[in-house]
């Protein structure tokens, strides 16, 4: 087992100092990954990737929710899911601040985009995937993973443990479904 995978290990039993020894190990990772999903902000955000790893890492390590990793890459797809919930939160926020006048619009990536320069809506995305979660749930984990968490078609894959090949066909299924969905408004 690594250092992380053991560390994991003493927090979901309890140990307190365990979550203190777990932040250095992942920072840099976690900022990293903030730091690409405030890219896709609008330019002038108040959020920084900083404030935005130590958010999602408070709600992981919340010791009063006891939380079940089974590995490292559990643990940072937990950490992508979080920090999608905070920016749609957010999101969400500023669209009911401006009574609906339009939610943070954010640029998706190309390999999930069909129409480059097209912008997407985060609320609609999530809304989206929430749906897409009731036909294919392993489908939403890999774009997760993909999207929210940066990790390429080969790791996402592994980290799901399934096949190359049932990756790309849940990575298929996924981006026309998104598209679909995503085209309707």
């Amino acid at each position: 087992m690594t250092d992380v995978t053991q560390i994991l290990s003493a927090i979901e039993q309890g140990d307190p100092s365990a979550a203190e020894q777990l932040l250095p190990l992942v920072y840099d990772e976690l900022r990293k990954l903030a730091a690409q999903k405030m890219t896709q902000e609008n330019p002038g955000q108040t959020l920084q990737a900083t404030a935005l790893v130590h958010e999602a890492y408070v709600r992981l390590v919340d010791v009063e929710k006891a939380q079940r990793w089974d590995s490292r890459g559990h643990f940072f797809s937990a950490a992508a899911e979080a920090m999608r919930r905070i920016l749609v939160e957010r999101a969400r926020r500023v669209s009911t601040q401006k009574r609906g006048d339009g939610a943070k619009r954010l640029e998706l990536q190309e390999h999930l985009a069909t129409d480059k320069g097209r912008s997407v809506d985060l609320v609609a995305l999530d809304d989206a995937l929430n749906q897409l979660e009731n036909h294919e749930p392993m489908a939403v984990e890999l774009v997760k993973l993909r999207y929210f968490a940066g990790l390429t078609h080969q790791q996402a894959a592994q980290s799901l443990g399934i096949s190359r090949r049932t990756a790309d066909r849940l990575w298929t299924l996924a981006k026309a479904w998104l598209f679909a969905q995503l085209s309707e408004d």
